[in-house]
């Protein structure tokens, strides 16, 4: 009984200190610190420190290895039998699957496609195929796929293995892409060998992409190795960002307001480019510019968008030598041209 009246007083105790920390927390001031405050080192540090650290159980990690070889010859029936193989789980899976397809596929012809280069394009294919004595010089996808797609070698073992690491990589996630990779692998003679990492993979494909096109076999394959290739193409969120990295944040940024807010900051842009000399751009001159383009109505929805720049710390402002009200990105010539470039995509 002692203890019950012990247990109920503990629970009082809590739940008193609780709320008494909820009310003291909402009468405080919020905080005014940014993560711009923070004082961060060189990227090429971070990369050549964060390179020097050992690895840990490597011992067991070979072990794991070893035993997903075993597997390998079950993976090679299994693209036979017409299935796409999907690799997933903690770790970069590039060496596995590629040491994979260098011991065990050594009979078929091997296409390689990093999902995780920041360029890779679906879009742009080059060279020509042949069906037998007859030339295929046409570069659109659609005919390479309706090629792939036609009477081919009568023997089912008679494939082109098509290995796509990362295939849920920034470049690829558009749904084009996937449309595109999804005809692919069910074209008779194509196999799919893929990694993913992200965990909302999945969610690209919907049912009939599974199970009808890349009709894939999930195999749980944890490596547990760093992401030494992959992770050279994503910015290091403790590093200071290079001009191409500070100009894709902002661009994120952007791309979440609306199209009449880019064009806004587009003419911004375009007028600190060229007039570098210049301690920015008037507020009035950008209200009249907008105005002709129609990307505002008024000087009310001016403001709300300098509002979200602001916010967003895309866009400062200052007085020149006549008094007026200046807006400036805060961004290098460099970062600027190259977010342009990112935002006409």
């Amino acid at each position: 009984m002692e203890d019950i009246e012990n247990i109920e007083e503990d629970e009082y105790g809590f739940s008193r200190n609780y709320f008494l920390a909820k009310e003291l927390g909402g009468a405080s001031k919020r905080s005014a610190h940014k993560l711009s405050d923070i004082h961060i080192v060189d990227e090429q540090e971070l990369r050549e420190t964060a390179s020097t650290i050992e690895m840990k159980h490597s011992k067991e990690i070979s072990e794991l290895m070893s035993d997903y070889k075993t597997m390998y010859s079950k993976w090679v029936f299994e693209l036979r039998c017409g299935f796409g193989l999907l690799m997933y789980g903690f770790g970069s899976k590039k060496a596995l699957v590629e040491d994979f397809a260098s011991a065990s596929l050594t009979d078929y012809s091997v296409v390689v496609i990093n999902g995780y280069l920041p360029s890779v394009n679906l879009k742009q294919s080059s060279g020509s195929l042949s069906k037998g004595q007859e030339t295929f010089p046409s570069r659109s996808m659609d005919d390479i796929l309706s090629f792939l797609h036609g009477p081919q070698s009568g023997d089912k073992d008679c494939f082109i293995c098509v290995v796509v690491h990362n295939i849920d990589g920034p470049a690829l996630r558009d749904p084009e892409s996937q449309q595109t990779l999804a005809r692919l692998s069910s074209c008779s003679h194509i196999r799919l060998v893929a990694s993913i990492d992200h965990v909302n993979a999945p969610l690209l494909w919907d049912k009939k992409m599974v199970h009808k096109q890349f009709n894939w076999l999930w195999h749980h394959v944890p490596t547990f190795a760093p992401y030494n290739v992959e992770g050279v193409f994503f910015p290091l969120v403790l590093a200071q960002g290079s001009t191409a990295q500070t100009a894709k944040t902002a661009a994120i940024v952007l791309q979440s307001l609306t199209p009449n807010g880019q064009n806004v900051f587009k003419i911004l842009a375009e007028y600190q480019l060229s007039h570098p000399d210049e301690d920015g751009m008037p507020t009035d001159d950008l209200y009249s510019a907008s105005r002709e383009r129609f990307f505002v109505s008024s000087q009310v929805t001016l403001n709300s968008h300098l509002t979200e720049f602001k916010d967003h710390e895309l866009v400062k402002t200052k007085r020149n030598s006549d008094g007026q009200e200046c807006l400036n990105i805060p961004l290098t010539s460099d970062a600027i041209r190259q977010l342009l470039l990112d935002l006409n995509q």
